[in-house]
Parts: C-alpha cells; structure tokens; sequence
C-alpha cells in the first residue's frame, strides 16, 4: 500500500474548498482518516499525545487514593464515580488502541519499523494501566465495530491475566522493531530518536510487569526478574521516560496540566496533601526531605489563624486521629496549608492561601521562602512533566523484589539508596532546567543540596540498620512513594501490591468506607455494552495480581 504524506487537517480544508468545482464520494468519511490518506507520523504523534493524556487522569485516582494529594471525598464510596471515568476509558480505547491498531499493518508494510516500537510500547503501558484499574477489560473483541459476533459495540470482557500477556508480548515485540533495520524517522516526543533508551525502557516495564504478578507466579516472576537485573539494561540518569510540557498559554495551552489548574489570578485548583507533607517535612524531624520546597510552594510560610479560612483550625482532631497519633489539620508550623484524606468540606476562599504544586513536576514556583501568590506568570510558566518511569524507579521496584521475594538476590539497601539519591538529583536537575534555576541556586548552591541529601541518606541508613524485617520493607515503601510524586499508578500498584507504606492517615470519619481495590467501569461502558458487569459501591473486586487480605485490614 502506498503511504501518502497528507497532513489530515489539510486534506479535510482541501475538501471543503473543493466540495463545489468536483464530485464527491459521499461513502468515505471526511472526519475520519483512511489507511490510503494517513500520515504514520501525525498518527503516532497523536498516540503520543494522547498517552500522555492517559497517564493523568489515570494517575490522578492513584494519587488521590494514595495520600499524594487530597482525595475530597467523605467516604471511599464516593470517590470516582463511574462518570467521572468516561474520559480515561474513551482515550484507551477509542484514542491509542485504536490508532495503534489503525498504524501497526501500515508501518510494517512501510517497514517503519521504530514506529511500531514506540506504539507498541505504548500499548503495553496502555493495557497493564487499564487492568491495574478495572481488572477484566475488553480486548480480543475490541476494535472491531464490523465483527457481527458481538453486534460492533458488545465485545466482552478479556480475563486480566491474559491482557497482561498482552502486554508483555508487545513490549518483546517491541524489543524486536528496535533491533530491526528499519526506515522511517518517527517524532520521538519522549526519547528524541535515541532508540536504544527504548529497549532500556522495555526492560523497565518488564520488570514492573513481573514485579505485580510476584504473588500469582512467585518462581516464574523472580527468575524473570533475576535475568532483568542480570542484564542491568534499564533506564538510568539521562534516560527519564517523561513527557514535557511547553509555556504556551493558549492556542494550544501547552502546560503542565496541574500549573494550568492551580496558578490562576485566583489560585485554586488542588489541595496538597497533609498526610504527605507532614512525611515530607516533619516526619524526619530535624532532617527536611530535599526535594520539599520542589513539590511545594507555600503561598504563606506561616501557618494560617483564620477559621473562616481553613476550618479545621476551629476543631479538635477526630477521636480516632488522636488513638492513631496522626497529624490533623496543619503539618507543622511553616505554613505547609492543605487537606486531610477523605476531606470534603466546602471550599472557603483560599484559594491564594494553600500551598500549590511546585517547579516539581507541574511547572511551578520554587519555594525560596518568598510566601508570594500563585499567578499565571509565576515559577517556571507551567514547564512541567509526567514522570512516568525513572530510573529510580527501577531501583526501588528491584529492592522490593530483593526483600520480598525468595531467589532473588542483592543488596535492597543498596537499591534504596540508589533509588533516593537518583530521585532526588533529578528533580533538582530538572528543575534548574527551567527559569527556576536562578530562584533555586540563590537559595541553595549545589554543594548545600548535596550536603542535605547524605545527611537524608544517613538517616535512612540507620532507619535500615534498626528495623527488622516488616519495617524495612515499609521503609522501601515509603521512599519509594515519596519518589513517585506526580506518579499515581505506581503509587496505587505499590499500595495494593505491598500494603505499604502502612499507617496511613485515615479518612476524617472514624466509618471512611472501604478503600477501593479497583474502579466502577466507566458509565459510557456500562450503559451502552450489553456485556458490561458493573461492580459493587465498594469496588471490593481485586486485580488479578492481587492476592493479598480483602478489606481495610491491608489497605485503607
């Protein structure tokens, strides 16, 4: 087949300009792209974009749920509803599988071969993401709108494991596009055309994908993830798989998605969490995790006084904070202003008061102490990213497998430290990246950074060498979700898969409801597919890979 390079917008201008001088075929679409008029690259430029678009608002539940930021919810049971899924399920489907599925037979007759190995890893993360969630999804009929069997618009569920085969069959057939001569050159939005961080990606999600199925394959997941680490051909510094944000304002608004919903003439947008601040900020007392004053900017760096404002400074902490020793209201003196898990109170106007996103990930402010407002001018203009794998990453999913699974071998403590010192080198280095970077060397040199993060590191060291077994395994947990911010999927797996970090804050009513293990299906799904199974109000449903305790007695 003959691939024509026509940009698609103009195709459908040329039509419209011609539709009165010539005939038209009135059977072919002009809204929709035909195999014979398709760009491969303005195809996968779109599954890219769109991919980026999945990580959020998948990301976003796995953050809320995870104490990463507010969740403003009463009781679990309200918390994502099936309409407010709609969004992320259309994109999966309708978006990136189906374009994946529209380009792959084209890009292999063109033998483009590097396209298919960046869809082709998109679909993998795409299809692991959507049954870390909903565990059964469609699959083997999906796609299909001509297949009579399922009447275009029914296809029934896939049994989660075998999606999340998958998933692992792309990624090595991934692995295979890469290693083959291929032409072609792709718009590479994430690695810039450097094919080989690709393949060292691909490893990474293997590893991620064997480390979720450790409890139902426990021998075949640790000798898979003994050869990953034998290999040692994952991503490392320089090789982040992010997707970046611009400046823009509008025409398109290219920012971080979270600078564009938070610094406003108003402020607005989300609350941080207390729970993860105060674990940022007060846990380790006197030491202060370093990359703090990255994630958060204060807008006050004194704690507020005014009730009308923030309620809660008015209340006594619920009985059951009190029993548990968890920090209500404010973490600390220093103005850190947010909300406890499972807070659904009506918003006061303070939207200039609570501390926003900072220059890490969102494109924020660097908090350099200058207590100064939120503004659409601010930090670094919303030159964000999604952290979707880093490398640190890697090295906090290996000292999992290391300590918790038998015949995997190596030093965790080692990973742990790898994992934190690269974590946070790198959301130091991005930042400086931006215009942030003047704000940020005033403030603190490179020395001053360094020296913070090995007392950082000393600490934990000790924190190691005391703890026994459970409590280091907690200690994994907990650097590793710090390390994840901006990431929710990552944070959710880790949550369920490990049932740490545990004691986390609870809901604010003693009765919070029970912590959903996987989402409603999408109502746009339920309604309009025969074959859909809606789940029960307390999504009580566990993924596949997750074998653990039903109930709040692991999570909550």
């Amino acid at each position: 087949m003959k691939i024509m390079k026509k940009i698609y917008s103009l195709l459908i201008a040329l039509s419209l300009v011609l539709v009165s001088s010539c005939d038209l075929d009135l059977q072919q679409d002009p809204n929709n792209v035909a195999p014979e008029t398709a760009s491969l690259n303005l195809v996968l430029n779109r599954i890219q974009v769109d991919f980026a678009t999945f990580f959020n608002q998948t990301g976003d539940t796995g953050m809320r749920l995870t104490r990463m930021i507010n969740q403003g919810n009463n009781l679990y049971e309200q918390t994502h509803q099936p309409v407010s899924l709609d969004a992320r399920w259309t994109n999966a489907y309708a978006n990136i599988l189906n374009n994946v599925k529209f380009m792959l037979p084209l890009a292999e007759e063109a033998n483009f071969r590097r396209h298919m190995g960046m869809a082709r890893v998109i679909q993998a993360y795409t299809l692991m993401t959507l049954v870390d969630y909903f565990n059964d999804v469609p699959w083997s009929e999906a796609l299909d709108p001509n297949n009579p069997a399922i009447d275009g618009l029914n296809p029934n569920y896939d049994d989660a494991a075998s999606v999340y085969a998958v998933a692992l069959a792309s990624l090595q057939a991934a692995r295979e596009d890469f290693a083959a001569t291929s032409i072609g050159t792709p718009q590479d939005l994430y690695y810039n055309g450097t094919w080989a961080n690709w393949v060292r990606l691909i490893n990474t999600l293997e590893l991620k994908y064997h480390l979720n199925r450790k409890l139902v394959d426990p021998s075949g997941s640790a000798s898979a993830i003994n050869a990953l680490i034998s290999a040692n051909n994952f991503i490392e510094p320089g090789q982040e798989f992010i997707f970046r944000f611009g400046v823009n304002l509008t025409d398109p608004d290219s920012r971080h998605p979270r600078f564009g919903g938070q610094y406003t003439p108003g402020g607005g947008g989300d609350y941080q969490s207390t729970w993860y601040m105060w674990k940022m900020t007060e846990e380790k007392n006197p030491v202060v995790d370093p990359r703090a004053r990255f994630y958060f900017y204060r807008q006050r760096t004194t704690n507020p006084t005014d009730p009308d404002q923030l309620r809660c400074l008015g209340e006594i902490a619920p009985g059951h904070y009190l029993a548990g020793g968890w920090p209500f209201c404010l973490p600390g003196t220093r103005g850190y202003w947010g909300r406890d898990h499972l807070n659904a109170e009506g918003i006061p106007p303070d939207g200039l008061g609570r501390t926003a996103w900072g220059v890490y990930p969102a494109g924020g402010r660097f908090d350099d102490n200058a207590g100064a407002p939120v503004s659409p001018t601010a930090g670094a203009l919303g030159q964000g990213i999604h952290p979707i794998m880093l490398p640190a990453f890697a090295d906090f999913m290996i000292a999992e497998a290391i300590h918790t699974m038998d015949g995997v071998n190596g030093d965790a403590k080692a990973f742990v430290t790898s994992g934190i010192t690269k974590s946070m080198n790198f959301v130091r280095a991005y930042s400086v990246s931006t215009n942030q970077a003047g704000a940020i060397n005033t403030f603190q040199s490179q020395a001053a950074f360094t020296t913070q993060v090995e007392e950082y590191l000393d600490l934990i060291s000790r924190q190691w060498d005391a703890a026994n077994a459970d409590r280091r395994m907690n200690l994994i947990a907990r650097e590793y979700w710090l390390a994840l911010f901006g990431n929710g999927n990552e944070s959710y797996n880790l949550y369920r898969r490990t049932g740490q970090p545990d004691n986390m804050q609870p809901g604010l009513l003693e009765n919070f409801g029970s912590f959903p293990r996987t989402m409603f299906y999408p109502q746009n799904h339920a309604v309009t597919n025969r074959n859909a199974n809606q789940r029960d109000e307390a999504r009580r449903d566990r993924v596949f890979w997750d074998t653990n305790p039903e109930g709040n007695g692991w999570v909550y």
